[in-house]
């Protein structure tokens, strides 16, 4: 299957919390979105991995993507090098996507910028031909997106873009709250940490809410690019 966008995410949830409502978005308007999560986000103090695999599941089915995968790389631990660069190259060869989101490329929590990087560079290396790949014994074709994009996690970064997201917040929140074990549950008894709390949901809204107001829209979602962003013409800028 061949997706218009494919975007990673270090840990289960970072893609819902960080360009939920761009993805949603983007389906609405017919494009076909994938996640693929590095890791299952077993070191996280609530829930389990088991549990993150169902809501991620959930959270995925509620934002209408066509594909979620995990690599099942070690929370916490990964590193970028040859061996999750490969893996990285294999499912972007195997989806071809022109555009790839992911992680932040500095961030509160060290898999965050690790994974932009990782992420990055893979993409990069799938467009060199002498890199071979296979998946079940076939030989894949080379393939380089088109352009990778960074959304903006923890830290409040200044993005190069925002996207107009009004009109889709709720469906991402939605999907965010999928994630039952680790935001704001007051059914939860588990230990307290920088997410559980129902302000924490209320600063996303608020985050999109305020780069809305900057651009004149009700919602929006920004990203850091590698490259110039480039127009065919100013009346293409709003």
């Amino acid at each position: 299957m061949k997706l218009d966008i494919l975007a990673f995410g270090a840990h289960p949830d970072d893609v819902e919390l960080s360009c939920g409502a761009t993805i949603a978005k983007e389906i609405s308007l017919g494009k076909k979105v994938g996640i693929i999560d590095l890791t299952r986000g077993e070191l996280g103090t609530r829930g389990s991995a088991e549990l993150r695999d169902k809501e991620a599941q959930k959270a995925g089915e509620i934002l209408g993507v066509s594909i979620r995968e995990n690599l099942c790389f070690e929370d916490g631990f990964f590193e970028n090098n040859r061996k999750n660069q490969l893996e990285i190259i294999k499912v972007v060869r195997k989806y071809q996507p022109k555009i790839v989101l992911c992680n932040a490329i500095e961030d509160r929590h060290i898999d965050h910028g690790k994974g932009s990087k990782l992420v990055s560079d893979a993409c990069f290396l799938s467009g060199l031909l002498k890199i071979e790949t296979s998946i079940e014994g076939k030989l894949q074709e080379r393939w380089r997106p088109e352009n990778v994009y960074h959304y903006i996690q923890w830290k409040n970064l200044s993005p190069d873009f925002v996207v107009d997201v009004t009109g889709f917040m709720d469906q991402k929140i939605q999907s965010v709250l999928a994630y039952g074990s680790q935001f704001f549950n007051p059914k939860n008894n588990e230990p307290e940490t920088p997410i559980t709390s129902k302000n924490f949901i209320e600063s996303v809204q608020y985050r999109a809410k305020d780069l809305g107001r900057i651009i004149g829209v009700d919602f929006a979602e920004g990203f850091t690019t590698e490259r110039f962003v480039a127009v065919k013409n100013l009346d293409k800028i709003f």
